[in-house]
């Protein structure tokens, strides 16, 4: 089983790693959309700074939703699905398993990659390291919430604006705690734990209660 779910990881992988795949679209998507809103906001580098994380945490919420819609929907179209769900491993093992490559090639990067496009939108290196570690631990929420609406959508040939619809509310508390934390991190009215440790809360919960939901989903779809 181990072996099994190790394959998939890495097939997944592969996959987003690929020209056009979901991992580079969806930082490039990041990247672009940081770029572009220096410009309309205008030179006040006091503005940017001081609305820079939400401008971050904004634009990777956006950023995971490409490519989402194709999580599960690729494999109902070559029917690897069916076998995925006759597999030896639980469906929500490989629910977990799918979600964590989506997170590798997705979150992760738009984590790692915050810092340099901070300087951008004039952030202190204080408030770079702010925005990455909450993007670090929050990112996981929004892949396992979207990887809840890709289950339901997994049937349907253009599926990517339902998606959206369905699970941009339900990631509008992480986008909350995310810009909250920081913010706090650079001055804010309250310690940065208590934010931070509530966009933990937010991921685990999301990873727990999105497998299920996602899992459920796929086999009444089925």
């Amino acid at each position: 089983m181990t072996r099994a779910l190790a394959a998939l990881l890495v097939r997944d992988l592969k996959l987003a790693g690929r020209i056009g795949g979901s991992g580079a679209l969806g930082l490039g998507f990041f990247v672009m959309l940081v770029t572009v809103v220096p410009f309309a906001l205008g030179p006040d580098l006091n503005l940017l700074a001081r609305i820079g994380p939400a401008i971050l945490w904004l634009a990777a919420v956006l950023a995971t939703l490409i490519g989402l819609d194709r999580l599960f929907q690729a494999d109902e179209e070559d029917g690897s699905l069916d076998l995925l769900m006759h597999a030896e491993a639980p469906l929500e093992l490989i629910v977990v398993v799918k979600g964590f490559a989506h997170w590798l090639t997705t979150g992760l990067p738009l984590a790692l990659c915050a810092p340099f496009l901070g300087l951008l939108i004039a952030l202190t290196p204080e408030a770079m390291l702010a925005v990455s570690a909450t993007l670090l631990v929050g990112t996981p929420a929004l892949t396992f919430i979207g990887g809840v609406g890709a289950a339901l959508t997994a049937t349907m040939r253009r599926g990517g604006l339902l998606l959206s619809v369905l699970v941009l509310p339900l990631m509008v508390p992480t986008l909350i705690f995310g810009v909250s934390a920081a913010n706090a991190a650079t001055g804010g009215t309250i310690p940065f734990l208590t934010p931070f440790l509530i966009l933990i809360a937010l991921s685990l919960l999301a990873i727990v209660i999105g497998t299920v939901a996602a899992a459920a989903a796929l086999r009444h779809g089925s």
